[in-house]
C-alpha cells in the first residue's frame, strides 16, 4: 500500500513538473500538457514551452531526449532515442528509431523508420525512409523514398526511390531515380531520371552519373557510368555498357557485350562491344526461321534484299557509277555461261514439293567461282543468280552484234550478186 501511495504521489508530482518542462520527469512517467504533447523519457520534448504562444502542438515523444530540441513544431511524433532531436519547427515528422531524424530543423512531413534513418536531414520535407542508414546523408533532398539498409544513403537530390538493401546508395545530387531491388543503381552518383529494377540492376561504375537509362532485370546494365538513354529488359542486358547511349536490349543477356557502342538494338543477341546503330535480333544458328507480318502481298518498288551468311540483311549491290571502281566492259567473260547446266528440281525442305528451275551451285564453282554463296564455314550454299542478269545481257549484245554483222555481210553480197546479175542481163 504504502509503494502504490509512493508511486502515485511520484506521478502527480510529473504531471505537475510537465507544465513548465519535461526535463524533470522520470523516464518512466508520461506527461502531457494543454497544447496536447506527450512526452516519455528523459529530455523528451525538453524545450517545448507549454501554455506560451507560439508552441508546438500535438507532438509525441517517446525515448531519450526525442523532440529534444521541438520548440514550434507541430504534429510530430518521434518513438526513440534521440530521435528528431534537432527539430525546431518541423512539422508533421514521424521518426520511429534511434538518432531517426536527428538533425531535422525545419523539415516537414518526413517518415523515417530505423536507426539513424534520416539522420543528417535538416529542411528535407516529404521523405519516407525505412530501414538501418536509410537517406542517412539526405539533408535538403524532397520527396524521397527509401526502403532497405543503406538505401539512397547519400543522398542529396529530390524525387528519388530506392527499394532495397543499399539501392541508391551513392547518389548524392541525381534526381527523379528509381531503384528496385538490392544494390540497384548503387554507384550512381550524380545521374537523373534512371529507372532501375532487379539485383544489380544499373549498378554502375563509381561514380556514374547517366542518365534517362531504364534497366529491368537481374544486373542489367550493370557496368554502365556516363551512358544515357539507355534501355534493358532482362538478365544480364547491356551487362557491360559503360558509356554507351540510345541502345535498346530486350531478353536475356541481350546486348551484353556492348561497351561503348551507342544507338543499337540487341533483342536476344550478344552484341558487338563497340559497334554503333546495328540491328540485331536472334542468335544465328539458334533461329532456323523468320517470320514477318506485313511484308507478304505489300508491293513496293525498290531495291531487292539480299542477306550474308553471317545474317546481315542489305540490298542487292548498287548499280551507281559512284559506288564502283576498276570499271571495263565485260567482252568475252561471259562465253562460258554455255557451260553451265540449267536444271529443274523440288527442295527437300518444301513439303508442297513444287518445281523449281535454277542451277547446281557446285557445277557453277566450276565455272564462275565468284558467282557461288559461301556458308561461314566455307561450304558452297547457292548462286549469285542476280549476276546472271548482266552476263546473260552481254551475251545477248554479243550475239546481235554478230547477227548484225552476218546480216550486214550478207546483205552486201546481196547487192554485189545483184549488180553482177544486172550486168550479165545488159551484156545480152
Amino acid at each position: 500500500m504504502k509503494t502504490l501511495h509512493q508511486s502515485l504521489l511520484l506521478a502527480i508530482g510529473a504531471f505537475a513538473l510537465a507544465s513548465a518542462a519535461y526535463s524533470a520527469q522520470p523516464p518512466d512517467v508520461v506527461a502531457s500538457d494543454g497544447s496536447q504533447n506527450t512526452a516519455m523519457g528523459t529530455d523528451a520534448l525538453l524545450n517545448l514551452t507549454p501554455g506560451v504562444n507560439p508552441s508546438g502542438w500535438f507532438n509525441t515523444a517517446a525515448g531519450y531526449e526525442a523532440l529534444y530540441s521541438n520548440t514550434t513544431g507541430d504534429f510530430n511524433t518521434a518513438l526513440g532515442s534521440n530521435a528528431l532531436w534537432t527539430n525546431t519547427t518541423g512539422f508533421s515528422n514521424t521518426a520511429t528509431g534511434g538518432n531517426a531524424l536527428y538533425s531535422n530543423s525545419t523539415g516537414y512531413g518526413n517518415t523515417a523508420t530505423g536507426a539513424d534513418v534520416l539522420y543528417f536531414n535538416t529542411t528535407g520535407a516529404n521523405n519516407s525512409a525505412f530501414g538501418q542508414d536509410a537517406l542517412y546523408g539526405n539533408t535538403t533532398g524532397s520527396a524521397n523514398t527509401a526502403v532497405g539498409f543503406e538505401a539512397l544513403y547519400d543522398n542529396l537530390g529530390s524525387g528519388n526511390t530506392a527499394l532495397g538493401d543499399q539501392a541508391l546508395v551513392f547518389t548524392t545530387t541525381g534526381n527523379y531515380n528509381t531503384a528496385a531491388g538490392v544494390k540497384a543503381l548503387a554507384q550512381n552518383k550524380t545521374g537523373t531520371a534512371n529507372t532501375a529494377a532487379g539485383y544489380g540492376a544499373l549498378y554502375g561504375a563509381f561514380p556514374a552519373s547517366g542518365n534517362d537509362n531504364t534497366a529491368s532485370g537481374y544486373e542489367a546494365l550493370y557496368s554502365y557510368s556516363t551512358g544515357s538513354d539507355n534501355t534493358a529488359s532482362g538478365a544480364y542486358a547491356l551487362y557491360g555498357n559503360t558509356t554507351g547511349k540510345g541502345n535498346i536490349a530486350v531478353g536475356y543477356k541481350a546486348g551484353y557485350n556492348l561497351t561503348t557502342g551507342n544507338d543499337n538494338i540487341d533483342i536476344g543477341n550478344l552484341g558487338t562491344a563497340a559497334e554503333a546503330k546495328t540491328i540485331k535480333i536472334g542468335i544465328q544458328g539458334t533461329q532456323v526461321k523468320t517470320f514477318i507480318a506485313g511484308i507478304y502481298n505489300v508491293p513496293l518498288s525498290g531495291n531487292a534484299v539480299v542477306v550474308t551468311s553471317t545474317g546481315q540483311l542489305g540490298v542487292a549491290a548498287v548499280s551507281s557509277e559512284r559506288f564502283k571502281t576498276a570499271i571495263e566492259p565485260m567482252g568475252f567473260n561471259s562465253a562460258k555461261l554455255k557451260q553451265l547446266r540449267p536444271v529443274i528440281f523440288k527442295l527437300k525442305s518444301d513439303a508442297t514439293r513444287t518445281r523449281q528451275y535454277g542451277l547446281i551451285a557446285e557445277e557453277v564453282a566450276k565455272v564462275y567461282p565468284e558467282l557461288v554463296i559461301r556458308g561461314q564455314n566455307g561450304q558452297i550454299d547457292g548462286v549469285r543468280y542476280d549476276e546472271l542478269a548482266p552476263m546473260l545481257l552481254n551475251e545477248v549484245q554479243q550475239q546481235l552484234t554478230q547477227t548484225t554483222e552476218k546480216f550486214d555481210a550478207q546483205a552486201a553480197q546481196i547487192r554485189e550478186l545483184k549488180q553482177e546479175l544486172a550486168e550479165l542481163k545488159a551484156r545480152k
